[in-house]
């Protein structure tokens, strides 16, 4: 029997994959051939928008199914949460993959059974509903998709385990999720095997073979080692004697390490099968500076840990590559005892169950559930903890495979202890649970208890340099003893902890009195402790309110943090430990009072303090519009058809820029970049880089042919620095190498000399300070601001903090170069927004004009705004060197390397005076934004604009003004992110609105919807409102919500409950349409028909996700009125459409609809003549009479928005075409013990006008609100005060995951709202939803008020953004942290720690605290 997982292929070692078998994407199904139901399903269900994330989900769920072909809901939501989706909000994955399961299984059951889709009474024309039992239409045209057409699951049809790799039982099938990596180098970028054909590799040899083969002569063995030759392999498969230890090494000619591992599959399946029938022997792989050896033999792994004291065990996963990569550590020695079965046993003792030390945590976990099932509960208290932590712990793909015995990411069990990390999830519960420890070595063996004196330093145990962990045995419980474990991170699924902790009582028999016990912390000391003062305090005590009292004071002044300590939030892990405890202390109560001790039971208030934290499985539906009766069903606009790529997105067919096929002289380039934020260069070397092998170059900007002068809307930037360094991450230059590996291996072996200049500038704070603000200051007033304050009741002052956020776009930046190698030219291949300012900024780089590059853009795997300028920042030094060495020149970026160049959404400041009636009624504003810019202006006016134009969100603000400042810094520099300063303008609105409400005793919605606008009414900047729907938009919401008995249930709950509030909140939104740089609102279009009927179309946008190229051919088929199958987009390219606008603003569909649009009409009028000679003719016949007519099949289409213009000078004009209009109303529960929320509903109401594709549109609504609750709860940027940026990748920044998505989520297209101003009466999608997730936020504050209001708090109070679990709890105050004094951490742009004595202390990744001495920063910043 075989078992089935998914990992995640750049972390899994290729050395490590012996003996298993390697399904990636393209082996299960492909468009040609078949599609897999797993490929279809997503798809079809709209689940794949970019795509880029597809392959690892498509792999999650056919992992899942090859091991339960009918899971349950619960399965799905475990197996996806190792995954990531930024574009999609992971509704539509779920409702896809949900037709699998027991509950939803449609359509296997083929209207057999009850429930059945095709046995389901059709209830409303355009209603899409999906809840835990699948409620649709079979072959209703207007359901988003129909279950009906899925091809069922036949899993007697999947792939089989090869025989020729049946060596052992233990043989495990190894399903990748994404990419991998050569065992020797660092990890590959994400998804670079899913999104390319394995087959592309078989074809290069590129790889060095060897084989070590051992013989017996004689009674000595003896070795030999020699490269193998085609003649070789036919040799060595005859020799049956023989047993090979098969290795590689890496030639110097080859690309890819990922060229290496293909191709030793495709040469190793010749020797697989004669290893098959031998016993199992020792394995080494020899790279270029690495040995791997594969031991046979506990002895054999003794004798290497003695003779490689230092060597790393890995047990099929590691850190080892992320060390490499972040520290610079090399281990020549890396042992790997996969497959001795010592460490794998699984025993059961007297005491416990005793686990090998490479058994994973996916084995562990099924074994402790089976326990727990099999056995009495008091017996299994310690196995239940330990499975709630495993729920928390990383995703299932990492659970599954064992790695690092004494590394830092750990997924076997005995990793966890000897990587003796200070926030380990399990070792807290084992050092409660006093789990022993069997050590070996060659001297023997011993076993230690895991107590207090276990872990003697930071990452440091008791074990000896030559010994390894065996075995850990973890202990049955007793009658009389309760065990809990929690952990606390700022994401729930997926996240490293901030606190964790594991708690042992034992009672003496038959009482209440406390024998012993054992509280034992992670994340509070460089090591796991024990709290033992105060167990010591509480031993021989009765378990009552006394003891919970005195142990909560004891643990306030034990478990203290340094204001410096590594992690910063101080305030918030101290009261962590309190609050931790005190859910233990009711939960034990709790127990006691049901073993029927004279022991008072919890107060029925406080009982939600003891649930554990669950989320229900989500439900959903979608309401949208359904095409008039009548419609041509060839006319497929306003039906919700399938994105045009996802298919090729579910096999992993579609291709990506860094999917391009190797050109055969190929280079790789790695970015050098500044390690000061503010400093002159005082010198550059270059020598040991150009020593590393395979270095070609070293590019600099004396370099560069033409000008180095670069930025998209200001020259203020530098293509490569020359003598002064702004930022952290300022590129300095570029290594060009034959390898990826090999350049960034010598990247980082260049060293800068620097010179360090003052000030570094790194908060809006800092940048206030020093007066460093950029021109203009731009400001917006209406009114008589001094009358509306005189008019109003009351006035009320406040501010808000608005962090930043990354993009992070599934795939990262990347370019390739190609020189053409006459006249300058040079094509591109990019990954970009911007076509035309890509080709500018190279061909200004370059030195030659704009005619002589070209830019192609095929698809991005996600942009969000981050792909519109900041991709010219790689894209033209790739290009210069690519002109350096005249040869074709590569770069994706790392995901660290693209979080710390490319810079994110604005940080924003927001400080506001508000006069209002005692009704709530606003009467005058006067509101600053401060933004954060960076240190190039790039498109920050431009942002900052679109802020103050939206500082009224939706609400009538007779008299206004609102004044924005840009502040200049040394960080790199933000840029364009969805919603592109709108989200923050009003937020700023949002948080005043909800002050007046607070300060007037009033409910919130009551307040905001006596301010709303009405139809006609003028906002500060003078454009009056026509066609105005928030109205509408409003008494939906409210409706489809149930808002009034949602509030009363609220309500009713948060008196009955302490410690967990609930909170509603009503949020609109209004978003202007349009650039508000005038000059890009144009498009154009080129349609090509030819002579067999089809149609090649291209216009000036490009894809990434959204589905623009989709819509495209909607609008083209309508206007030509000929099928969708007729029609074909091939790319984006400057070749063909000149001077485009970015693919940004929402407008894209306007505008290039509009071009394409008018290039069809074009041509529709040529072939006019010929319909009407042949009526009865076809669209075929019609071409050719046209074409032997000499009629040209061939025209462009220009559009531009008309009547556009707005003067800041004389607060007169129309910045936008039109306005889009949404309403959300959301409910959360917060645990006022920790900060963590659920978001347990939402719904949405959305003005799109007539939807062009209600699918698409509906995916962009839920997207952009799920990157809004990023935004707003979750996603949190820390820089050093140095300016570094430590939140590099997904280990330290977290995007929402599936769990995240609201559990009851409604979205309803608004009906009957066309708008005469787009493309067939449709409007803008793609950014107006984002705000919406504010009503999450706004949720939170409300269930915090309610909080407070225990505590006698009452009135305006001040939460910045994201709402993170820290923020909450801090803001729910109580008697626990009153027992606290340290100061709360000061929220900053991010740059924030704990404030003590005058000095900010600042945090890092690798806890290694910093310390700036700077001036006293004032509460209210």
């Amino acid at each position: 029997c075989h078992s089935h997982h998914a990992v995640n292929a750049c972390l899994a070692p290729l050395c490590s994959l012996h003996h298993c078998a390697v399904t990636t994407v393209e082996g299960i199904g492909s468009v040609a051939g078949k599609l897999h139901p797993v490929q279809e399903r997503i798809a079809k269900a709209h689940g794949s928008q970019c795509g880029f994330c597809t392959p690892g989900i498509v792999m999650s769920m056919y992992a899942l199914l090859r091991n339960s072909p009918q899971p349950t809901l619960r399965d799905i939501e475990d197996a996806f949460q190792g995954n990531l989706c930024r574009c999609t909000g992971y509704r539509p994955i779920l409702e896809g993959y949900k037709t699998f399961t027991k509950q939803g299984g449609c359509c296997g059951a083929r209207g057999k059974g009850e429930g059945c889709c095709m046995t389901s009474a059709h209830k409303e024309e355009h209603v899409n509903v999906s809840t835990t039992h699948v409620n649709c239409i079979c072959g209703d045209p207007t359901r988003l998709f129909d279950p009906s057409e899925f091809m069922p699951l036949d899993p007697t049809q999947e792939i089989i385990f090869p025989p020729e790799l049946v060596v052992r039982s233990q043989t495990c099938n190894i399903t990748y999720s994404s990419s991998y990596s050569d065992a020797c180098e660092t990890p590959r970028n994400p998804s670079a095997l899913t999104h390319t054909s394995a087959s592309h590799y078989h074809a290069s040899v590129c790889a060095v073979l060897r084989v070590v083969y051992t013989q017996t002569v004689q009674g000595q063995q003896q070795s030999c080692s020699q490269k193998l030759t085609s003649d070789d392999w036919r040799r060595l498969k005859a020799e049956k004697p023989y047993t090979y230890q098969v290795t590689h090494q890496v030639a110097d000619g080859c690309n890819t390490c990922r060229c290496v591992s293909v191709k030793l599959k495709a040469r190793f399946d010749v020797a697989l099968q004669s290893l098959g029938k031998q016993p199992a022997r020792s394995l080494r792989f020899i790279g270029e500076r690495v040995l791997w050896i594969q031991p046979s033999s506990l002895k054999e792994l003794l004798e290497l840990k003695a003779a490689y004291p230092a060597a790393k065990l890995v047990v099929g996963n590691t850190e080892v590559g992320i060390e490499m990569k972040f520290k610079n550590l090399l281990y020549p020695v890396i042992l790997a005892p996969t497959y001795i079965q010592e460490l794998s046993r699984i025993q059961y003792t007297e005491n416990g169950i005793e686990f090998g030390a490479s058994v994973t945590l996916t084995v562990m976990g099924k074994e402790l559930r089976e326990q727990v099932d099999k056995l009495p509960t008091y017996k299994t208290e310690v196995f239940q903890a330990v499975l709630e932590q495993l729920r928390w712990f990383a995703g299932q793909q990492i659970r599954n495979v064992a790695v690092v015995i004494s590394d830092f990411t750990v997924c076997a069990i005995g990793g966890n202890v000897m990587t003796a990390s200070p926030i380990s999830d399990l070792n807290p519960v084992f050092m409660a649970a006093g789990c022993k420890l069997t050590l070996v070595s060659k001297e023997g063996r011993r076993v230690l208890q895991m107590d207090e004196n276990f872990f003697t330093g930071y990452r440091k145990t008791a074990l000896k340099p030559k010994e390894i962990l065996l075995s850990v045995e973890i202990p049955y419980t007793k009658k009389g003893q309760y065990f809990s474990a929690f952990k606390q991170s700022p994401r729930k699924e997926d996240d490293i902890a901030t606190v964790t902790c594991g708690m042992n009582v034992v009672f003496q028999e038959g009482s209440n009195i406390v024998q012993q016990i054992k509280l034992s912390y992670g994340g509070m000391a460089p090591t796991t402790v024990l709290a033992s003062s105060t167990c010591d305090l509480l031993v021989g005590r009765k378990w009552d309110e006394e003891l919970m009292e005195d142990a909560c004071s004891s643990l306030a002044e034990e478990m203290t943090l340094s204001p410096s300590a590594p992690g910063g939030m101080v305030t918030y892990r101290c009261t962590l430990t309190i609050s931790l405890f005190f859910k233990f202390y009711l939960t034990v109560q709790h127990k006691l009072a049901q073993t029927h001790l004279s022991v008072e039971d919890v107060r029925p208030d406080y009982a939600s303090a003891l649930e554990l934290f669950h989320l229900d499985s989500p439900t959903s539906v979608q309401l949208y519009q359904a095409v008039p009766p009548g419609q041509s069903p060839d006319d497929v606009v306003g039906r919700p058809i399938l994105h045009l790529s996802a298919l090729k997105q579910a096999t992993g067919e579609a291709v990506y820029c860094d999917d391009i096929p190797r050109y055969e002289n190929e280079l790789c380039l790695a970015l050098v970049t500044s390690t000061k934020a503010h400093a002159y260069i005082k010198s550059i070397e270059t020598d040991d880089a150009m020593a590393v092998p395979g270095v070609v170059t070293f590019v600099s900007a004396k370099d560069i042919p033409g000008s180095n002068k670069t930025g998209p809307a200001v020259y203020d930037e530098t293509v490569l620095a020359d003598d002064k360094v702004t930022c952290v991450g300022h590129i300095v230059g570029a290594i060009v190498a034959d390898t990826q590996a090999h350049a960034q291996r010598a990247a980082k072996a260049v060293k800068i000399h620097y010179e360090d200049l003052q000030p570094v500038i790194v908060t809006i704070q800092d940048a206030i300070a020093n007066q460093s603000f950029y021109e203009p200051v731009r400001v917006i007033e209406k009114g008589d601001l001094a009358k509306g304050f005189q008019e109003c009741d009351d006035v009320l002052e406040g501010e808000i903090h608005i962090g930043g956020q990354e993009h992070f776009y599934l795939e990262t930046n990347c370019t390739v170069a190609v020189p053409r190698g006459e006249d300058g030219e040079m094509e591109l291949f990019v990954s970009t927004q911007s076509a035309s300012k890509t080709q500018a900024l190279v061909a200004k780089a370059l030195g030659v004009p704009s005619s002589h590059v070209v830019c192609r853009v095929k698809r991005m795997g996600g942009g969000f705004g981050g792909k519109e300028s900041r991709s010219t920042v790689l894209s033209t030094v790739v290009a210069v060197a690519a002109h350096k060495v005249r040869r074709p020149v590569r770069c994706m970026l790392d995901r660290d390397e693209d979080m710390l160049v490319t810079g994110g959404r604005h940080p924003f400041f927001g400080r506001y005076k508000v006069g209002f009636k005692r009704d709530g009624t606003v009467t005058a504003l006067d509101v600053t934004y401060y933004s954060n810019v960076g240190n190039s202006m790039d498109l920050s006016l431009s942002i900052l604009e679109r802020a103050l134009f939206h500082m009224d969100n939706c609400y009538n603000i007779p008299h206004v003004r609102g004044t924005g400042y840009m502040c200049k810094t040394n960080l790199p520099s933000n840029t364009a992110f969805r919603g592109f300063g709108g989200p923050q303008g009003m937020m700023v609105s949002e948080s005043w609105i909800s002050d007046v409400a607070l300060r007037c005793g009033l409910p919130a919605e009551q307040v905001r919807k006596i301010n709303l606008y009405k139809q006609g009414e003028c906002t500060p900047f003078n454009q009056c409102l026509d066609q105005f729907t928030i109205d509408r938009c409003w008494e939906e919401c409210m409706n489809i919500s149930d808002f009034h008995q949602r509030k009363a249930s609220v309500e009713l709950y948060n008196r009955q409950h302490r410690w967990t509030k609930r909170g509603l909140s009503i949020i609109p939104t209004k978003f202007g349409i349009s650039f508000t740089a005038v000059f890009l609102n144009q498009a154009g279009a080129l349609v090509h028909i030819y002579t067999d009927g089809s149609v090649l179309l291209t216009h000036g946008g490009t894809e990434m996700g959204q589905g623009l190229h989709t819509k495209m051919i909607q609008v083209a088929s309508r206007t030509l009125e000929i099928p969708i199958t007729k029609i074909h987009i091939s790319e984006t390219s400057t070749n063909t459409i000149p001077n485009t606008s970015p693919t940004a603003a929402s407008a894209s569909s306007d505008l290039n609809g509009m071009a394409v649009y008018n290039a069809c009409r074009t041509l529709l009028q040529r072939l006019e003549p010929y319909k009407s000679k042949n009526p009865n003719g076809s669209w075929e016949d019609w071409v050719k009479a046209a074409y032997f007519d000499r009629v040209n099949l061939s025209a462009n289409g220009f559009y531009r928005t008309p009547d556009l213009g707005y003067s800041f000078e004389t607060n007169s004009g129309r910045p936008f075409n039109y306005f889009s209009y949404g309403v959300a109303v959301s409910e959360v529960e917060i645990d006022c013990l920790t900060g963590s929320h659920k978001n347990l509903h939402t719904s949405i109401v959305m003005d799109v006008g007539k939807s062009l594709n209600p699918a698409l549109d509906i995916g962009q609504v839920e997207g952009a609100f799920m990157q809004g609750v990023g935004l707003f709860t979750l996603e949190e940027l820390r820089y050093s005060p140095e300016g570094c940026l430590y939140t590099r990748g997904p280990g330290m920044y977290k995007i929402p995951a599936f769990g995240d998505i609201p559990i009851e989520l409604k979205v309803s297209l608004l009906r009957d709202a066309p708008n005469e101003k787009a493309i067939f009466s449709s409007k803008a999608v793609g950014e107006p939803p984002l705000f919406l997730a504010a009503s999450l936020f706004y949720a939170i504050k409300d269930a915090i008020t309610a909080a407070r209001a225990e505590s006698g708090l009452s009135g305006p109070f001040r939460l910045d953004s994201p709402a993170t679990p820290e923020r909450i709890r801090n803001a729910c105050e109580d008697k626990f942290t009153k027992l606290l004094e340290h100061p709360h951490t000061v929220p900053a742009d991010g740059a924030v720690g704990v404030e003590v004595e005058g000095h900010q202390v600042f945090w890092t990744c690798d806890d290694k605290p910093s310390i700036l001495v700077l001036t006293t920063v004032p509460p209210h910043t």
